[in-house]
């Protein structure tokens, strides 16, 4: 198997400078692990200019769009990584499935308004990117043996040089909450109507907040960085806008055919001071609501993965972890497994997606149900940025903490998992306080 080709660059924390020179590109795409400040993420990568774009086609299945990205990455060709070099990308896919990518998963009905228009899948071929490790303290571009001297040798060029200063950002008008509190809880009630009757266990309720915009979502972008650094962090450039992911959730991640997800579930604001922070985080990790509705989308996700994954290889190895961010502290489990044999990381993406922790228990019922209440499709909200390398190594982040700048408005969304004893009051505030920081943060640029 040939190998990649490498050039070294100096080690840089931050992506956002290099990937400023080609932010403007066709494709551009980062993945972004938040550093310096947010700690848990290795690797930063992006790429622009890809060799094909795939987009869902009206009416295919998942599972036959997941057949023409398996015959993409055959086409570009094997590679591997030079011996001794760990590199979680050697030239493959690179892009994002929305929420609604779920409609070529599982027979749903046609409710919500697709207002936003939204493609459900929009993915590049790449036979590049730049790569940051942050545990070895490398940066370097990585070339798929595919690609030609030349074009190798133009990007070197490009990544000595500046790039120019990014354009001014701001909100037109303050961020507006699609529900009214009254409708909110209309809609909390109807959920537990449904939990009640036998319907379901779990149902993930979300709201959506909207502004009008202009100017350079990169912008915007850097500043919610700056503001909620995450280690699941993204950046998609649309011919429209731009998602703008601020995640701290991954999804499901694999190498070398093991298997790693990890949900969150259960969520308490930061406190103001150094002893309300604390209580807020031993509440959380002591609340029986929140470790039960955990324990419910563990026990889910160990359900998908046990369908791609080989029989008795699926462990929880992390129970009701407590992870921290800017705004809020989060419980977190992980569950873990190894790929079946037969089975490959699109297998198991069409098969577990949307993520659990995002849609509620039983899955499908509890999509209907999103379906029924939530007035608009989520659009990017709940799907995933993810890269697919040819040798099958696979990350992906839940697309939470996530912006959606489109057609001049710019769209985020906040919710959470509404059981039989949820308070439609707290509900409501906690949807808000997911998303507060990156609604102040657009608020008060340009001003």
């Amino acid at each position: 198997m040939p190998d990649c080709h490498l050039h070294a660059l100096p080690y840089q924390e931050s992506p956002c400078e290099r990937f400023a020179l080609v932010r403007q590109a066709p494709g551009a795409v980062l993945l972004d692990a938040g550093r310096p400040v947010a700690e848990r993420g290795r690797y930063d990568l992006f790429s622009a200019w890809p060799t094909a774009a795939f987009a869902a086609a009206p009416g295919e299945s998942a599972y036959d769009f997941a057949q023409r990205l398996r015959e993409a990455l055959a086409g570009l060709g094997e590679a591997s990584a030079p011996a001794g070099t760990e590199l979680p990308f050697v030239g493959g896919l690179i892009g994002y499935l929305a929420y609604d990518f779920g409609r070529r998963v599982e027979h749903l009905p046609v409710q919500a308004h697709d207002d936003l228009g939204l493609p459900d899948a929009q993915l590049g071929l790449y036979a590049w990117a730049l790569i940051s490790d942050h545990q070895s303290r490398t940066s370097q571009l990585v070339f798929h043996p595919s690609l030609d001297a030349a074009e190798r040798a133009r990007l070197i060029a490009l990544f000595s040089e500046q790039a120019p200063p990014p354009g001014p950002f701001r909100l037109k008008a303050p961020f507006r909450a699609d529900f009214e509190e009254g409708r909110y809880r209309e809609s909390i009630e109807r959920v537990q109507a449904y939990i009640r009757a036998g319907d379901c266990y779990q149902v993930n309720f979300t709201q959506r907040f909207q502004a009008p915009c202009e100017g350079d979502p990169w912008t915007a972008y850097q500043a919610l960085r700056g503001a909620c650094p995450t280690p699941f962090a993204g950046y998609q450039a649309l011919d429209d806008g731009a998602i703008l992911s601020l995640s701290p959730e991954r999804f499901i991640k694999v190498s070398q055919g093991l298997v790693e997800t990890r949900p969150i579930k259960g969520t308490r604001p930061r406190g103001d001071t150094p002893e309300e922070d604390r209580a807020q985080a031993a509440a959380l990790l002591a609340s029986t609501k929140d470790r039960a509705e955990n324990l419910m989308i563990v026990d889910l996700l160990r359900n998908d993965l046990g369908r791609s994954c080989a029989i008795g290889s699926v462990r929880v190895p992390e129970l009701f972890a407590l992870e921290s961010y800017p705004n809020v502290h989060h419980l977190v489990s992980a569950i873990t497994g190894r790929l079946a044999a037969g089975k490959d990381a699109l297998d198991l993406l069409t098969g577990s997606f949307p993520g659990g922790s995002i849609t509620g228990a039983p899955k499908i019922r509890a999509m209907q149900i999103i379906d029924e209440l939530e007035p608009t499709r989520r659009a990017i909200y709940c799907g995933s940025l993810l890269y697919l390398d040819v040798r099958g190594e696979l990350d992906s982040s839940i697309a939470i903490r996530t912006v959606l700048v489109k057609d001049g408005q710019a769209s985020c969304w906040g919710g959470g998992g509404i059981v039989a004893d949820s308070d439609w009051q707290e509900e409501y505030r906690e949807s808000i306080t997911k998303v507060k920081v990156l609604m102040a943060t657009l608020e008060g640029m340009g001003d």
